[in-house]
Order: structure tokens, then C-alpha cells, then sequence
């Protein structure tokens, strides 16, 4: 009996160090992914990009805020706020221009 609880002891706290370790390194790779896809598809030419929002594993969206300006060369350059929703199952992002009430 002894011997089965500290065998089940032993694997339970591998368990939980190996979940803790990969945890930051699991969200840090899913951060670096999620911002490069969202800065990849603004076309900003050097976007500021704001902590990721994540939302709830029912919603499984990521949220990034990016501000920066769009246009080169005769193009009329202008700034622009935008929004980027990334599909954590899908990998697949989706961004759309927003505007601060009021302004």
C-alpha cells in the first residue's frame, strides 16, 4: 500500500512540474504566433501591438490591439488603430479598423 502511494505521489508531482514548465513556454509560443500572423496581415509598416487579450477557451479568440501607419511611397500614409481576433483552433485571424467614440 505504501509503495502504490508513493508511486502515484511521484507521478502526480511530475505531472505538476511538467504542466507548470510548459505552461509559460506554451503560452509565450501561442503569444509569438498570434502577434506575428496579426502584424503580418495589418500591412502596418512598424505597428505598435498591445498584450494580447485572451478570452475564455468557449470563445477561444485572442485579441491584439495594433497602432501604426498604413500607405507608402504616393499612397497617402495615415494612422490607424486596428483590431486582430485570432482562432486559437484554427490559427486563422481576422482584423478589422476600430475608432474611439467620441473621436
Amino acid at each position: 500500500m505504501k509503495i502504490r502511494l508513493a508511486v502515484a505521489a511521484s507521478i502526480l508531482a511530475a505531472t505538476i512540474q511538467q504542466a507548470e514548465a510548459s505552461s509559460d513556454a506554451s503560452w509565450n509560443a501561442l503569444f509569438a504566433k498570434v502577434n506575428g500572423t496579426c502584424i503580418g496581415l495589418s500591412g502596418m509598416n512598424t505597428p505598435e501591438a498591445s498584450a494580447p487579450i485572451v478570452f475564455d477557451d468557449a470563445a477561444g479568440k485572442v485579441a491584439v490591439l495594433l497602432r501604426g501607419s498604413v500607405g507608402r511611397g504616393k499612397t497617402k500614409v495615415r494612422n490607424v488603430n486596428l483590431m486582430c481576433l485570432y482562432d486559437k483552433k484554427t490559427g486563422r485571424a481576422s482584423i478589422a479598423e476600430y475608432r474611439w467614440l467620441g473621436n
